[in-house]
C-alpha cells in the first residue's frame, strides 16, 4: 500500500490542493511506520516542491 501510496503522490504533486486530500487519505490506511516512511518521502517531494510543505502540517 506504501508504494501505491507514493506513486500516487508523486502524480499529484503537481497540485497542492490534491496532494494535501491524498496525503490525508493515506494517514487513514496507511501502518504507522510508513507514515513515518511518507514523512521522509514528503520532505524529500518539498526540496523540489516547495509549495507541498503545507501539506506537511498533517503529519505532525
Amino acid at each position: 500500500m506504501f508504494e501505491y501510496t507514493k506513486t500516487v503522490l508523486n502524480k499529484v504533486s503537481f497540485d497542492t490542493t490534491l496532494f494535501c486530500k491524498e496525503v490525508q487519505k493515506a494517514l487513514q490506511r496507511l501502518l504507522p511506520y510508513e507514515i513515518e516512511e511518507l514523512k521522509l518521502f514528503i520532505q524529500n517531494l518539498v526540496v523540489f516542491n516547495p509549495d507541498l510543505k503545507q501539506c506537511m502540517v498533517y503529519l505532525n
